[in-house]
């Protein structure tokens, strides 16, 4: 069932941000040009802010093109590079985990 306060826009750039893998990140670009609107990374930004869904989709995984974490949920109050940092961590712990059977 779709969100009634989401845009078709909205929509599919929260879908561009189901496939960035965990411990990953790709830019505000990179998901502007996924979806076919290459000039339209801060929109892209805008309709981040509005994922209703911020546990399944994982919009904290869109950063600015220069490596910089950006804004989460319209804050810039750190919590994205905490929630990276988190995945990175889980990411490694996945991989030494498999490495010991």
């Amino acid at each position: 069932m779709a969100h009634k306060n989401l845009t078709a826009f909205e929509w599919r750039v929260l879908k561009a941000c189901l496939e960035i893998p965990l411990g990953e990140t790709r830019s505000y670009q990179w998901v502007a040009e996924k979806i076919g609107r290459p000039q339209a990374a801060r929109a892209v930004g805008q309709a981040l802010k509005k994922n209703p869904y911020p546990l399944t989709i994982p919009c904290h995984r869109v950063i600015r093109s220069d490596g910089k974490p950006g804004g989460y949920a319209g804050r810039y109050d750190g919590r994205k590079a905490r929630l990276l940092k988190k995945e990175k961590e889980i990411l490694s712990s996945l991989k030494k985990a498999g490495n010991k059977s």
